[in-house]
């Protein structure tokens, strides 16, 4: 039997009177690498914002991993809580927070949204940033990060609970051939530690690459499946 980990159905979102998603329904399997591909405006990054529950949705369900999401306009509390152990999510320009070093922007949401103790909070993030090789910049601020090692920070940092679903916007959107593919590679490790990973991308040669299925959506729609 299938392990479906994320499921969307018919799910419509809308900002003020601009439709955006228009009844996306998609699978995706445990431990799968899936590619959200489409043009800028095709509803890409939405669709991850409203898995991640940043984005409140009008119609249609989202479950992930036994966390069903209710539309409307805001989740409740306890919900949002629950969701963000089961997903983490990079955004394309990384989001970290500019005053506080690699390893305190790793460590917050498990110390203030998790309740996790400070010095185990450090422990697991020093082993995150040890195993994406940016332990050497734990005290460093974001703006003294060259662009790979901030967004390995923020893989980091989207992991620091240790949710079984990893989103990412645009990963390679300003990495060169030779990141993109240290990247590729950073990313099967996670899908075989038995990570599932969502991306949105523009990149059909890293999507062809790595991914294990590719979702492509027009104009709000998913129109091209595996």
């Amino acid at each position: 039997m299938t392990d479906i980990v994320l499921r969307a159905d018919a799910v419509r979102l809308q900002r003020g009177a601009r439709p955006i998603l228009l009844g996306v329904s998609l699978e995706v399997e445990r431990g799968g690498f899936v590619a959200i591909m489409g043009a800028s405006g095709s509803g890409k990054t939405t669709f991850l914002r409203a898995v991640a529950g940043l984005e409140p949705f009008q119609d249609g369900r989202i479950e992930v991993d036994g966390v069903a999401l209710d539309c409307g306009p805001a989740l409740p509390a306890g919900m949002l809580r629950a969701l963000r152990r089961k997903v983490g999510m990079v955004f394309q320009f990384h989001c970290l927070f500019e005053h506080l070093s690699a390893i305190d922007n790793v460590c917050l949401a498990p110390v203030y949204a998790h309740g996790v103790s400070r010095p185990d909070a450090k422990r697991r993030g020093l082993e995150l940033l040890k195993a994406f090789g940016v332990e050497h910049r734990e005290s460093a601020l974001p703006r003294q990060l060259s662009g790979g090692e901030a967004q390995r920070v923020a893989i980091a940092r989207a992991l620091a609970v240790d949710p079984p679903v990893l989103l990412m916007d645009e990963p390679t959107a300003s990495l060169d051939p030779e990141r993109r593919a240290e990247l590729g590679d950073l990313l099967s490790g996670l899908r075989r530690q038995g990570r599932t990973l969502v991306v949105a991308t523009h990149d059909e040669d890293f999507a062809r690459d790595w991914a294990t299925h590719v979702v492509r959506l027009r104009d709000g729609l998913v129109v091209e499946t595996p």
